[in-house]
């Protein structure tokens, strides 16, 4: 069974950065296509960025176009977010496809205050 560990989060304050981690287990698995949602207090889980495993397509939502990156190297993926405001304030989670199952992380906590 696959299954995706987040880690990264914190509190930081407006105009400051993080890196988040998700790496996918086992080894074996050979994801398609692994992304970053978040979902705010009160808010529905909305979409941050996706890469393809060959890290050739990227996409990102434009409210974190020009701040946030995604990478991956092997299993992991990372999204490092710079310039982080408050509205940015969420649980990060960590997503991917299994077959046609999606695979979710626990979440990661994510506090842009000062």
């Amino acid at each position: 069974q696959v299954q995706l560990a987040e880690s990264g989060g914190g509190l930081v304050q407006p105009g400051g950065s993080l890196r988040l981690s998700c790496e996918a287990s086992p080894e074996s698995f050979d994801p398609y296509t692994m992304g970053w949602f978040r979902q705010a207090p009160g808010k529905e889980r909305e979409f941050v960025s996706t890469i393809s495993s060959d890290g050739r397509y990227l996409y990102y939502a434009d409210s974190v176009k020009g701040r946030f990156t995604i990478s991956s190297a092997k299993n992991t993926i990372y999204l490092q977010m710079n310039s982080l405001k408050p509205e940015d304030t969420a649980v990060y989670y960590c997503k991917t496809i299994w077959g046609t199952i999606p695979v979710w992380g626990q979440g990661t906590q994510v506090t842009v205050s000062s």
